[in-house]
């Protein structure tokens, strides 16, 4: 089945046309910078690039652009169905869901939780069932996969009615990333079905880990919010809540302000006044810049000590992973964390990390002891292949 995979943000809208049975990517591309003067949508098609300008397209005229390009190339006749990612479902969703009225009122109640992401989601689910009123429509949620956590790691310890009356707990997100490459992994090292232990480390400009046991996420590292967790790309990661606080009165400022510098100024931004680009800041570590090395070292330490505490989760451990663009492409970064993590038995190979495992399956240690692996993400795959399941089960059940 071809699947049109949507992915809208606040101001872009990523598409792509898979093959769910194949894998094959027909069409990828992005409509960003939407309701400004340098919107543009970009794809590549036949391993070539290509690009036009959308000058002050919005949401709505970026997505009727995407479909007259994939009608333009007899790609929109054949689609069997769409599939849109959804960041936040809270605690409604343990899983991908055909989307009906009823799916939509939930994704809505779910604004509060996360005000960023779901008002765009719903906005490219609501153009999208205008544009192909005939395709069935899924829903794929980033928390789902975190809703098998058990409550000693989803609670938080402030007062009960909280969680009761708020919805305040730990939800954690990537959640498609690390259903992906866990599986992967598990395939790859051919671990037991029933019977493994992996930690997976999405490691991008938004970062998180994962504690998977058989299959199931157990533990997670961002919680509420996707501003929990490790040192990122802008985020902070997890910080003593008293610092809100405490920076309103230093800065003269309300909560608002102090939260915007926590998600858009903090993480490796933040701690190298210079960028949130792993890329740059190693480049820039190699020629001296003292706090580019700082935020290096920081992001790598705190990386490192969540994936310890993901082994608690566990109980043992079998292999971590490495995927996203930091995890699959920054060698320096992975060789400080395996050495940090030593103690759970890692050796790492160094011919092997430079080349990010190719020629062994994406192993990067030694025999004797867990294995390291790096596991090239494909959230849009997944996305694609749920959404083919739910339109199959739903052929055969008519």
């Amino acid at each position: 089945m071809n699947i049109l995979v949507l992915n809208c943000g606040s101001s872009s809208a990523k598409f792509a046309v898979i093959d769910s049975g194949s894998g094959a990517e027909r069409i990828s591309g992005i409509a960003q910078r939407l309701d400004s003067a340098h919107a543009t949508l970009d794809w590549k098609l036949d391993g070539h690039r290509h690009s036009r300008d959308l000058n002050h397209a919005d949401h709505d005229q970026a997505l009727r652009a995407v479909v007259e390009l994939l009608r333009g190339i007899g790609l929109a006749e054949g689609l069997a169905g769409v599939g849109h990612r959804v960041v936040h479902g809270g605690a409604r969703f343990s899983g991908s869901m055909p989307i009906t009225e009823e799916v939509v009122a939930k994704i809505r109640e779910c604004i509060p939780l996360g005000p960023l992401h779901n008002p765009p989601n719903l906005r490219g689910i609501e153009i999208s069932q205008e544009l192909f009123p005939e395709l069935p429509q899924v829903a794929v949620f980033d928390t789902a996969f975190h809703q098998t956590m058990p409550p000693r790691a989803y609670l938080y310890a402030v007062p009960y009615e909280w969680f009761e009356h708020h919805e305040v707990r730990r939800y954690g997100f990537h959640g498609t990333s690390h259903r992906y490459v866990s599986e992967q992994a598990a395939q790859l090292l051919e671990l037991p079905p029933h019977d493994h232990c992996i930690v997976t480390a999405h490691l991008g400009n938004g970062c998180s880990l994962a504690a998977v046991r058989n299959g199931q996420s157990v533990d997670t590292t961002m919680g509420l919010t996707p501003l929990d967790g490790v040192v990122m790309g802008t985020r902070s990661g997890s910080i003593d809540p008293s610092i809100i606080a405490h920076m309103k009165k230093a800065l003269h400022r309300d909560a608002s302000h102090v939260m915007d510098q926590l998600n858009k100024r903090s993480g490796l931004l933040g701690i190298s006044g210079l960028s949130n680009d792993m890329r740059t800041l190693q480049d820039a570590a190699a020629s001296g810049h003292e706090r580019a090395a700082l935020a290096i070292e920081k992001f790598c330490y705190s990386v490192a000590k969540a994936a310890a505490g993901m082994v608690v989760s566990l109980g043992r451990l079998d292999a971590f992973v490495f995927t996203g663009g930091i995890g699959e492409n920054a060698t320096l970064v992975r060789a400080k964390v395996v050495e940090l993590l030593g103690f759970l038995g890692f050796t790492l190979d160094p011919e092997l990390n430079a080349v990010a495992g190719k020629g062994s399956r994406g192993v990067i240690t030694r025999p004797g002891g867990p294995r390291v692996i790096v596991v090239p993400t494909n959230e849009e795959l997944m996305i694609a292949m749920d959404t083919a399941q739910i339109v199959a089960a739903r052929r055969c059940a008519a």
